[in-house]
């Protein structure tokens, strides 16, 4: 897919995608949603990219959704046609048409094998800042503002951030930022939890690219895969049993992997470890293990 509205750019096994509309402040399209996408999916299949990077060009990460529809821009039947209706008149919100693309985007990441880095250069509002929620690791820009807007759009946050957001910032947090709608600074997002850094402008990639090649060059690729779901996924579990179930499996099954022999020998011989293994053909035999109706 040629891309029109990001860019995709892979150097020393680091995948940075930047959104690439700066005249309209890499504000969110039904477009960029795809290829976002696409390069996501582009990413997990090559396992040469390590880590994923996302930045903004120009001095905005993402101004939210792009309103120059006007008054329709979050109207689904303007904009898409009417959506399907069951005999009784009644929405039938079976209806592929309904789904939000921001929450699509945010179910993509969030199924992504590759750690992910978001380096806010700028103003992150809207889905520019609800599509970040997926993201593992948010480093902020001074220059960085933040704001779940929606409220004041006469909406709720969408990509599903009811989800994401309290597990990030804790649900007092959450609300505060969501019912007021107001835009904080990089200084207030780090109090609240919601990045992990704020740097200097000139210092933010240099720091998002640091800890994606530490990533790259430090860690091997299967279990960094697995952490990522591993942590993501038991979020949603109900005792810690469910976390045992599956540390388990995986210890027993990468207990005797060449990347853990590798590991040990490197350790033991004081040198750099040289992992071989990839995520296309090296995921142990139940994974996904949450879609394993034998799981237990």
């Amino acid at each position: 897919m040629a891309y029109e509205t990001i860019k995709y750019e892979v150097a020393k096994q680091i995948l940075t995608i930047t959104l690439n509309r700066p005249e309209k402040l890499n504000a969110f399209t039904s477009i960029m949603w795809r290829e976002l996408t696409d390069a996501f999916d582009r990413a997990d299949n090559d396992d040469d990219i390590r880590a994923i990077i996302v930045v903004g060009e120009g001095r905005a990460f993402c101004a939210g959704a792009d309103l120059s529809p006007g008054v329709d821009s979050f109207d689904i039947d303007a904009m898409c046609g009417s959506v399907k209706r069951l005999p009784d008149g009644t929405v039938d919100y079976s209806d592929p048409k309904l789904r939000d693309i921001g929450g699509q985007l945010t179910l993509r990441i969030f199924k992504c094998m590759k750690p992910v880095i978001a380096a806010v250069n700028g103003p992150a509002v809207g889905i520019g800042l609800t599509m970040q929620l997926a993201m593992d690791i948010r480093i902020a820009s001074e220059a960085a503002r933040f704001g779940f807007v929606f409220t004041q759009r006469g909406l709720v946050p969408e990509a599903a951030s009811s989800w994401f957001l309290p597990r990030i910032v804790g649900i007092a947090q959450a609300l505060e930022w969501c019912y007021s709608g107001r835009v904080f600074s990089a200084q207030e997002a780090f109090a609240g939890r919601l990045v992990s850094k704020v740097v200097p402008p000139d210092q933010l990639l240099r720091t998002a690219r640091g800890l994606a090649l530490e990533i790259a060059e430090k860690t091997p690729p299967v279990p960094t895969a697995l952490i990522r779901q591993m942590m993501w996924r038991m979020l949603g579990a109900d005792d810690p049993m469910e976390a045992h179930k599956i540390d388990s499996r995986i210890s027993y099954t990468l207990g005797s992997s060449t990347d853990a022999k590798e590991g040990v020998m490197a350790f033991l011989e004081k040198r750099p470890a040289v992992f071989k293994d990839k995520v296309s053909v090296n995921m142990p035999d139940y994974f996904p293990w949450w879609a394993e109706r034998r799981y237990k």
